[in-house]
């Protein structure tokens, strides 16, 4: 933990590598250090907003600071662990102030606290009290990253030892290992340098790797014991081990020096998660040893094997390493009792200020043991121990600390009724967790999922519930599931609570996907919900919602740019009990996926196993939120925790009343905008604001009725659409949850596009329409010019299997900002396939990939452009374009220009380009090519 941000990595005898991370919104594809980074350190400000404390991202930096380095800095976490006597400025040096030559300034910090007591959050809370609320944000916020590398790969959290570093670490470690349930953190004697005390002992490496495409072992019986790629594997590994020694000799280290690690990249056949798996240290009694290896790692990475399917290479990997100068094992030793301590000090804890020994770290001798609370002075850090925590110096001078674990659930909850009162730091901690607990969902999905569309597209959505089927907390996944899975899981509460119906009980889980009547998006979407018991009552529901790449219908990839019904996109499921006293119903739901077929022109699901497969991976998904929610309640209470997820939907009402209220001051309480779609039909919005509560009408009175065409848009997606809006319009890092909409009324005409008629064709309302209301949503609000308005649906298969993506294009610029190139806008954000996967599995060549330049809108701040996809079929196959914004542009806003419009184009092989148009579906011949050009975004003021 450093002045900016938090790093977090596991070892465990060896390190983790990944090759591919996100940081701030940046994704890097390359081998790397499996490293989670989050944006908590001791220079991270500290706001109160909308209700709670919040810590970062935005950092105080080195310059000016925080408060308390003198040079009209922000208050930040540092100021904090200040003013709560965690640092001491009598042991820093006087560097500080405009000519670095003062202390540290204490005073300075708790004035800039005083005007947080100021403030509607903080006026009940004493000066150490908010301080110490920051801390404890700070803290949770840092142990999401842990969970995330541990719990989400199946590993127990409560096995491991939080070794910190970093200048503020130490402050930290022992308050973190207390909220994640570890016993033991380790502090280096370099804790606060540890970094650059590595690097001069790091290992020397050089890694070399190329691709490969072969079979490792095949699944039959009768050919599992050959080894077909062993001549090759062992020339290629050689080959590559003599190129990695090379080139180390060539910087000066001897041959006897460098150790050589033989690595090859395996994947099951069919899939697209590679593991790098390193040779066994048994590969020389072991035939084919890298199978055994890689199945006992995918077996714990994802919670299952795949029987019957090869195992595949894909890459030759080499490291030659140098091994450093490592330090000796440390020496058992035996505790001589507590040093003597050199000054007393007040610090401020759980329980309130305590009286504490400070220590100097060089006056400590091997063996002494210091018990908590206590403080210890590093010349390069400050080590806090907090009560319950005993530190025990090494042979080396490090601290090893074992900490008392303990729960912080009031014994009383379950059998109190007294009421809970909401804490601002408590609904920071929370909201947190609820979204620590979606994002592993998501994680579990992601891992045991086996299409493309899941696993590699992450089209995929997960959250969590209240007992009556409110959202509480929903991964940033795909924002257009938003509000229509909350729909969902209330229809199924109400659904099978009906008279006659059998109800719900433990072990059942349930899936729908209907638009219309069941709360579903389109139906390629299905939805799994999980009811939660807790002594035989449903406390929560936890659902997961994908986008199977087929589930039948009149085109291969259940897309079709034709319906003009809802039987011609695929199965229907108002509500089925996908598990039934805990086992999957799979006969049924075969029967519901292949159900299409039997209507004239139609398929059954063209890929059966992948829909199964996806829908357990689902079910797997809820079940680790189940998991993690139970150790949640364990941890806080029922009461608790239930508690605060009503907590967290009334804070995000109140952020977005907020909201309209200052826009209803600026602008006035009415604000009406319309839009339309490429065949004409308006979508308008009035919308009525109160300026005194907050509340709002959203009346799409006047927007036009439903098409024969699948366009058409269920009311769940319009409310998705509206509460992504609503959130994105606070300016503020709130919860994505039922409270959003809490102060919203909906006016939509009934057989309108926007509520359409349960038979209606509904596949594209998803997938365009959601954008183009965003867009009106947007304008009414004078917030930013048009996006690309589409999602440009591209499937394309034959009778064999059906591929499914979405396409980038440009976002619009808006009043302080240009808008981004070549990206998902809105509502969805889901990753386009890698060209090598996509070439792997599927019978095509792409082309092309590329941003098409100058296709934003011109402006003060420019729109972003849209990208250009050209694919060429190497069989006959069935191409289908669903796509909006091809005859009407994304407008501009405040003299901004409007963005170029989207085209499609078919290249045959004899040079003609012909226009598709925004909707169609063709066999494209071997030879030929589908170009999509997709639309840009609007640009934003006059140009300069």
């Amino acid at each position: 933990m450093g002045g900016t941000s938090t790093d977090v990595s596991r070892y465990d005898g060896s390190l983790e590598l990944v090759f591919e991370t996100t940081t701030a919104g940046v994704s890097i594809q390359a081998p790397q250090l499996d490293i989670n980074t989050v944006a908590a350190g001791g220079g991270s400000r500290l706001f109160m907003k909308s209700g709670m404390f919040v810590v970062g991202p935005e950092s105080a930096g080195a310059h000016p600071g925080p408060v308390c380095y003198r040079k009209n800095g922000h208050l930040a976490v540092t100021d904090a662990n200040l003013i709560l006597g965690r640092i001491l400025p009598e042991y820093f040096p006087s560097i500080f102030g405009p000519n670095e030559d003062q202390p540290l300034d204490l005073e300075g910090a708790r004035k800039a606290f005083s005007q947080l007591r100021e403030t509607e959050e903080g006026h009940t809370y004493s000066l150490e009290e908010i301080a110490y609320g920051f801390l404890k944000v700070a803290n949770e916020a840092m142990c999401r990253p842990i969970r995330n590398l541990t719990q989400m790969k199946g590993f127990d959290i409560t096995n491991h030892k939080l070794a910190c570093f970093g200048g503020a670490g130490p402050q930290h470690a022992c308050a973190m290992a207390k909220a994640l349930g570890m016993s033991k953190v380790f502090i280096h004697r370099y804790g606060g340098i540890l970094s650059a005390y590595g690097l001069s002992m790091a290992d020397a490496v050089n890694e070399v790797q190329e691709p490969a495409a072969g079979v490792y072992q095949y699944a039959h019986p009768d050919r599992s014991d050959e080894d077909p790629s062993r001549s090759m594997r062992e020339e290629r590994l050689e080959f590559l081990a003599n190129v990695a020694t090379k080139n180390l000799m060539r910087q000066g280290y001897s041959k006897d020096e460098i150790m050589v690690e033989r690595y090859i990249n395996l994947r099951y056949q069919g899939t697209d998660t590679a593991i790098m798996i390193r040779e066994p240290s048994f590969a020389s009694a072991c035939h084919l040893p890298y199978a055994d290896a890689f199945r006992a790692h995918y077996k714990r990475e994802f919670g299952f094997e795949l029987e019957g399917r090869d195992i595949v290479i894909d890459d030759y990997r080499v490291r030659g390493v140098v091994p450093g100068k490592s330090p000796k094992d440390s020496k058992v030793v035996s505790s001589i009792g507590a040093p003597i301590a050199m000054s007393k000090q007040r610090a401020y804890f759980e329980s309130g200020w305590e009286e504490v020994d400070v220590y100097n770290i060089d006056d400590l001798k091997p063996g002494h043991e210091i018990l908590g609370p206590a403080i210890i002075v590093q010349s390069i850090s400050t080590i806090v121990l907090e009560i319950g925590c005993t530190a025990l110096v090494t042979s080396d001078g490090d601290l090893d600390i074992t900490v008392e674990t303990q729960n912080t659930r009031d014994s009383d909850d379950e059998s109190s009724n007294g009421e809970i009162v909401e804490d601002p730091v408590q609904l920071s901690i929370f909201s947190h967790r609820f979204m620590g607990i979606a994002e592993q969902m998501g994680r579990t999905l992601q891992r045991t999922a086996i299409s493309v569309n899941m696993k590699e597209r992450l089209d995929f959505s997960c959250a969590l519930f209240t007992s009556d089927g409110g959202l509480v907390a929903n991964a940033p996944h795909i924002p257009v599931h938003l509000g229509a899975m909350q729909s969902a899981v209330r229809f199924q509460v109400e659904y099978w609570n009906s008279d006659g119906r059998e109800g719900l009980k433990e072990g059942d889980v349930l899936v729908s996907n209907h638009p219309q009547l069941a709360g579903g998006s389109h139906l390629p979407d299905i939805t799994v919900i999980t009811p939660v018991f807790h002594n035989g009552k449903i406390i929560f529901f936890l659902a997961s919602r994908g986008h199977h790449a087929d589930i039948g219908g009149i085109s291969p990839g259940s897309m079709p740019p034709y319906s003009t019904k809802l039987e011609d996109e695929g199965a229907m499921i108002i509500a089925f009990k996908l598990v039934r006293d805990g086992k999957f119903q799979e006969e049924g739901i075969t029967e519901i996926l292949q159900a299409p077929g039997k209507i004239p022109g139609n398929s059954g699901t063209r890929n059966l196993h992948d829909n199964l497969s996806d829908l357990r991976a689902q079910v797997a998904a809820n079940n680790s939120g189940i998991r993690l929610l139970k150790e949640l309640i364990d941890e806080y209470g029922l009461r608790t925790v239930d508690a605060y997820m009503h907590f967290i939907q009334r804070n995000a009402e109140h952020s977005v009343r907020s909201m309209l209220k200052d826009f209803a001051k600026d602008h006035g309480s009415r604000a009406e905008a319309v839009d339309f779609m490429d065949d004409g039909t308006p979508i308008k919005l009035t919308i009525d604001i109160d300026s005194e509560t907050g509340s709002a009408i959203f009346d799409f009175e006047g927007t036009g009725p439903q098409v024969l065409s699948n366009h058409n848009a269920p009311p769940a997606v319009t409310y998705s659409a509206v509460i992504y809006s609503l959130r994105s319009l606070v300016g503020q890092d709130i919860p994505l949850n039922q409270g959003c909409l809490a102060p919203i009324t909906f006016k939509i005409p009934q057989f309108s596009l926007l509520n359409p008629s349960n038979d209606a064709g509904v596949v594209g309302g998803n997938v365009v329409t959601s954008q183009r209301v965003v867009d009106v949503v947007l304008k009414a609000f004078k917030a930013c010019a048009a996006s690309q308005g589409c999602m440009n649906n591209l499937t394309f298969g034959d009778g064999k299997f059906g591929y499914y993506e979405t396409i980038a294009g440009g976002a619009g610029a808006g009043p302080h900002w240009e808008g981004r190139s070549g990206v998902h806008t809105h509502c969805t954000n889901t990753r386009i396939t890698d060209p090598e996967i996509l070439e792997r599995r599927y019978p095509v060549l792409l082309r092309e990939f590329s941003l098409r330049r100058g296709s934003g809108g011109e402006g003060q701040f420019k729109g972003g452009d849209g990208v250009i996809r050209e694919i060429e079929p190497l069989r006959p196959l069935v191409m289908s374009i669903l796509s909006e914004r091809r005859a009407l542009q994304p407008y501009g806003m405040a003299g901004g220009g409007p963005a170029q419009r989207g085209r499609n184009l078919l290249l045959k092989n004899n040079g003609l380009a012909i226009n598709i148009g925004g909707k169609c579906s063709t066999t494209i011949d071997t030879g030929d090519r589908l170009r999509i050009e997709t639309p840009g975004g609007g640009g934003y003021g006059k140009p300069l």
